[in-house]
């Protein structure tokens, strides 16, 4: 029988994949600001479709970016001593059975799943023992082993060394994670001209066990990027069916947040929603490297800058430098500026703002309130995805 123990929820088996039940009320008691924060930090309001379903039908579930779980493979079931004996030859030598191999334990990436919430408080995974062999030569049975189920996106980490073992980017791609012991040899297998009777049968090997992450970095054809308080949140709810939460503060978005773009012709593509980046993110600062990870899969950087910033120019600077700092490769993605909050200015203030701007980045004046601009960044956004994709 698989063990499974995870301290904080019921858990259950449903065709061998993982599967917990959501905490609804799990942060309704955390009422002081720090602890709120905390408490929200590895949390979102994720929205996605479902599969027959449109953005007006979005639905919201809690979003997991990383979670920490102890795996134990099972061992390998013993080889058999056994010594056949029928009427006519009591000694017609050995038969014993080879030991079952210990179950492994497989990550599958699922392209319907957009969050590690299902294994949040799943802490500990351990898969099946294989069984002993027979006599009549006959094998053990391999213990069962566990799949577990991950969004595309996932990277596996072995925490001991920090080494990344694996990345699922594909529907159905299946990694043994942690191998199960293989079975011991019975005593047939030590039978020779000269020991014709072995008295020895292989143990089987033990089980691999340790502290594994699973980190998902998120796939979305396009992410957000701004300062916090850009308007980053506010763009999302205005031409996505995300309701994010928006207020006149900093930092109001701790986790990302998807929402999928309606194009023409029932076209539509995936835009997230990224906490704010502050200068010295790429140090740690901030969200720091938990915010900046999730950039890495974004073939398409959306920069937001308020019409009312100080420094445009500074702003746009302080953005690129840190993308750069954290991984120099994310320079190669396709950029566009939007400068948000654009109902306040005239012609004459575009241009100056224009003049800010570097040339080569294709930039749009938008509004999220007045709706001002938004079917040009659609326009433009479906366009830039398109020659990414070699469309």
């Amino acid at each position: 029988m698989v063990e499974e123990k995870h301290p904080n929820e019921k858990g259950y088996r449903d065709n061998d994949v993982l599967v917990l039940e959501k905490l609804d009320n799990f942060h309704n008691s955390k009422t002081k600001l720090g602890k709120l924060l905390l408490a929200r930090y590895d949390e979102v309001n994720f929205v996605h479709a479902p599969p027959s379903a449109g953005a007006a039908n979005m639905e919201k579930s809690n979003f997991v970016d990383q979670i920490r779980v102890f795996c134990k493979s099972g061992h390998g079931g013993a080889g058999s001593k056994h010594f056949m004996r029928t009427k006519f030859n009591p000694q017609a030598g050995p038969d014993g059975g080879d030991g079952g191999r210990g179950g492994h334990i497989i990550l599958r990436g699922n392209k319907n799943l957009w969050t590690l919430l299902h294994l949040r408080y799943y802490k500990n995974v351990v898969a099946e023992n294989g069984q002993g062999g027979n006599k009549n030569n006959m094998t053990g049975k391999d213990g069962r082993d566990i799949f577990i189920e991950v969004p595309l996106g996932t990277v596996a980490v072995d925490e001991e060394t920090g080494n990344k073992e694996i990345e699922i980017l594909e529907d159905g791609q299946e990694f043994v994670w942690v191998k199960g012991g293989r079975g011991g040899l019975g005593n047939k297998n030590f039978a020779t001209a000269t020991r014709q009777a072995p008295e020895y049968a292989q143990p089987g090997e033990p089980g691999v066990e340790g502290w594994k992450i699973l980190e998902l970095k998120v796939l979305a054809d396009v992410g957000l990027v701004g300062f916090p308080n850009a308007g980053k949140s506010t763009l999302l709810s205005s031409i996505t069916a995300a309701k994010p939460k928006i207020a006149d503060y900093a930092f109001t978005t701790l986790t990302p947040q998807l929402g999928m773009v309606e194009y023409r012709d029932g076209r539509s593509f995936c835009i997230a929603d990224l906490p704010g980046i502050i200068e010295g993110a790429a140090e740690g600062k901030g969200l720091g490297h938990r915010f900046l990870r999730h950039i890495e899969r974004n073939p398409i950087l959306l920069f937001l800058i308020p019409a009312d910033s100080k420094n445009h120019k500074e702003e746009w600077n302080i953005l690129l430098n840190e993308l750069e700092q954290y991984n120099p490769e994310l320079l190669d993605k396709k950029f566009i500026i939007a400068i948000s909050k654009s109902d306040m200015l005239d012609d004459e203030l575009k241009q100056a703002i224009n003049k800010e701007l570097p040339s080569n980045i294709p930039h749009v004046f938008i509004s999220s309130v007045s709706n001002t601009g938004l079917q040009e960044l659609k326009d433009l956004l479906w366009k830039t995805l398109n020659q990414q994709e070699g469309i």
